[in-house]
């Protein structure tokens, strides 16, 4: 279905990218670990016409100002151009300078984008915008770019427009959909099925963050310093003994771990032990990565009190959302349960949805 800001746009081409709940594996994709991660069914949308002139003109229904950006990236203004742009247009002309560097023609394109995600809840809005951006763009110069080639321009999109080092987790989960355990390193893609009879509970706990000017960077910057104090480059290659003392080391090592055991689960459909992985999952992200807040922490006291399986905050932490795992039949149930004791002794709204997992991004039928 087309998002109402966009019913009206006959005669374009719609694009739709998902946003993703991390399952388990927080803080290790820049780390070359791996992740259990979902595409759900809140997603970004882009309508896209063609422009004659070499010109990029975007409208967002949730975001203030127009975007126009010139595809001559060589004029000596370009750098002041783009730092005159609003935040999100600095996004957007990232992404149409990374898709240019891989072969796009500098063609012009209308864009008009909406969204039913979240910003800044956790679930990667703005993975699934540069993915919804990329795909419009892309047909409105009738080129296109391979999944993991589209992914990766993605991910430089975001840490040239923000300065945000992310892994690759978050445009691979847009890209691809469904469920299932990434490799960081290797890129390969293994899809996975929750057990029969349970669901994804996803609650925003009300607090916004932003990675950019959060203290993120710095724990991220902290955990590579164990790793270059081991001789490594990244925190995958090291065992258990070696950073038994470093907290920041042994969330990373002991979080991969928890991860391929979560997909051995899995794979089992042992619900029960599902939740006491992602329960152990958010106690080593508050106390050795340090990532949580009080209020994360209680949502998911709320969470598990109410009937899920278990539960753990999703994303880069600070704030957003909490994802738990419930039995299907009683999945709403538990989210409002949990969102009404939740803002009774936080204060916060939050809001609880059941989670679907969605296909990756693509087209939508034309009208």
């Amino acid at each position: 279905m087309i998002l109402a800001p966009l019913q009206s746009l006959a005669g374009t081409r719609v694009f739709r990218a998902p946003g993703r709940v991390n399952l388990i594996g927080g803080q290790v994709d820049y780390h070359e670990g791996w992740v259990v991660a979902m595409a759900i069914n809140r997603e970004v949308q882009v309508a896209v016409a063609p422009r004659a002139d070499g010109v990029v003109v975007a409208r967002s229904a949730d975001r203030p100002g127009i975007v126009e950006y010139a595809l001559d990236t060589g004029a000596p203004d370009a750098d002041e151009a783009t730092e005159a742009l609003p935040e999100w247009g600095r996004l957007v002309a990232a992404v149409a300078d990374e898709l240019q560097q891989l072969g796009r023609p500098p063609s012009g394109a209308d864009l008009h984008v909406a969204s039913n995600l979240t910003i800044g809840g956790g679930l990667s809005s703005s993975a699934a915008f540069e993915v919804a951006v990329a795909l419009a763009l892309g047909a409105a110069a009738g080129w296109s770019v391979d999944a993991d080639d589209l992914a990766t321009a993605c991910q430089r999109a975001e840490f040239a427009a923000t300065g945000v080092p992310c892994g690759i987790q978050d445009q691979t989960a847009s890209v691809r959909g469904g469920v299932f355990l990434l490799d960081c390193r290797t890129r390969s893609v293994e899809p996975l099925a929750l057990p029969h009879g349970t669901a994804v509970v996803i609650v925003d706990s009300g607090v916004s963050r932003t990675l950019a000017g959060s203290p993120w960077t710095e724990r991220r910057e902290e955990s590579f310093a164990v790793a270059r104090d081991l001789g490594l480059r990244v925190l995958r290659d090291a065992t258990p003994e070696q950073v038994a003392d470093q907290a920041r080391g042994r969330h990373a090592v002991s979080e991969m771990a928890r991860v391929r055991e979560f997909a051995a689960a899995a794979k089992a459909g042992d619900a029960e032990r599902l939740g006491a992985l992602m329960l152990a999952s958010h106690a080593s992200s508050r106390d050795d990565m340090e990532v949580s807040i009080p209020a994360l922490d209680t949502l998911v006291e709320c969470l598990t009190s109410a009937g899920a399986f278990g539960a753990r905050l999703t994303g880069g932490g600070f704030g957003g959302c909490c994802v738990a795992l419930a039995p299907a039949g009683d999945a709403a149930a538990i989210g409002a349960a949990a969102a009404a004791e939740y803002a009774a002794r936080s204060g916060h709204t939050p809001t609880a949805i059941v989670a679907v997992a969605a296909p990756g991004a693509g087209p939508l039928p034309r009208a």
